[in-house]
């Protein structure tokens, strides 16, 4: 079968667009910049003690307003926050009633964007508090935080990508089962500053998930780092651990938080399959 037999169609399809990005030109600064510190920070919490410790998300909650407490203020530097936490939901400000637990577990409302997920062992959590100059737009932001997930994960010989309007990184359908989400994000922008970020599934058993409708989606799959390099590299594929994909993913987020000039990574490919139940104008079936 070709890939047109397959369900590729030569109709222009959407695509996500990506942002402009205002720049540094000749050594003069876009009207509005103010000075803030330089560079990127990490902070590991917990994650890199001997051995590992998960985190509490009130208590990292209540850091991360600490951090952006400075960060806003021009005190800090840009910080990003690596965590992994105890088994938690959480609900963005956009959650539907339908979405949340079905056993009726306890949530977390919290102030960030988005709809319900999952925290919990094996997902490293990244919690990104940026600085965003006059003129560097929210949707910029994510789509960068998505590409430095997607070059990540190029990395380890994974393929992934963005779904034209909506957020995260993916996996295409094979055309038996739906698109797999592998990294959720849902950010809050207060005082120009960026708190909140992304969910990286690397090796977290995904029980979790089956309780909700991750992200309020429900014509799509949750799939893991773990899952997808057995699946690409056979059953004894090596799966690596929550500080090294973390240490590996700080050169590609420094780049990324730079907000200098970068080429966006494609879409992933849209096909039909049996389990697409709500195919629809921003979410097209190619």
């Amino acid at each position: 079968m070709s890939d047109t037999d397959a369900g590729e169609v030569s109709t222009p399809q959407p695509h996500t667009p990506q942002p402009s990005t205002p720049q540094v030109a000749h050594g003069v600064v876009p009207k509005g910049w103010v000075a803030h510190p330089a560079g990127l920070r990490f902070e590991y919490l917990g994650i890199a003690d001997t051995p590992p410790t998960r985190t509490e998300y009130n208590w990292c909650w209540s850091h991360q307003r600490e951090v952006h407490a400075e960060v806003s203020s021009h005190r800090a530097p840009d910080t990003v926050i690596y965590v992994e936490h105890d088994p938690v939901y959480t609900a963005g400000r956009r959650t539907r009633p339908e979405a949340y637990p079905f056993d009726g577990t306890p949530v977390v409302p919290v102030d960030r964007g988005g709809e319900i997920t999952w925290h919990g062992p094996g997902q490293l959590v990244g919690y990104p508090i940026v600085f965003l100059q006059r003129g560097i737009g929210v949707v910029d932001y994510v789509r960068r935080v998505e590409e430095a997930i997607i070059r990540l994960l190029a990395q380890y010989g994974l393929s992934a990508g963005r779904v034209p309007g909506r957020t995260g990184v993916w996996f295409p359908s094979d055309g038996h089962g739906p698109e797999r989400k592998i990294c959720a994000i849902g950010i809050r922008v207060s005082r120009q500053t960026a708190m909140h970020g992304f969910a990286l599934n690397v090796d977290p058993g995904t029980t979790g998930f089956d309780n909700i409708i991750p992200c309020g989606i429900e014509d799509a799959e949750v799939t893991t780092m773990a899952r997808e390099l057995r699946r690409a590299h056979g059953p004894d594929a090596e799966v690596p651990g929550l500080v090294a994909v973390a240490r590996r993913l700080e050169p590609i987020l420094t780049e990324m938080m730079s907000f200098r000039d970068y080429r966006m990574s494609p879409d992933i490919p849209r096909r039909e399959h049996p389990a697409y139940q709500h195919p629809t104008f921003l979410h097209p079936i190619n």
